[in-house]
């Protein structure tokens, strides 16, 4: 047996709680251990969002047929609600006067 640790986010549930497995297993294998734990804690998951949804090992993505390590946090990912580059362009935006300059980073004028 060896332990590694399964880690999500979710509106109602966010979290990561450990998981022995058999020496061998793959993230698949890994996941299915993780919804049954997480059934038996009253959180329930959408079988698509499940089936498939990204999955990753320390923050970078993997795919399903991996086995895990000693040690392993296996992650399922959701989507962005909101494309990062966008939010900051709209941000941006706010801030531009009626001729698409920042009055916060604008240069001093000379003279006077």
């Amino acid at each position: 047996m060896i332990r590694c640790a399964f880690a999500m986010a979710l509106a109602e549930w966010q979290g990561e709680f450990s998981l022995a497995i058999e020496e061998g297993a793959t993230v698949a294998q890994v996941l299915q251990a993780a919804r049954a734990e997480l059934q038996r804690k009253g959180v329930s998951v959408e079988e698509n969002f499940w089936m498939h949804a990204p999955v990753g090992i320390f923050g970078e993505r993997c795919e399903r047929d991996r086995l895990v390590r000693e040690g392993d946090r296996i992650e399922i990912y959701r989507p962005l609600a909101v494309d990062p580059k966008a939010a900051r362009r709209d941000r941006a935006r706010q801030t531009q006067t009626e001729k698409g300059r920042n009055p916060l980073t604008a240069k001093p004028r000379r003279g006077g």
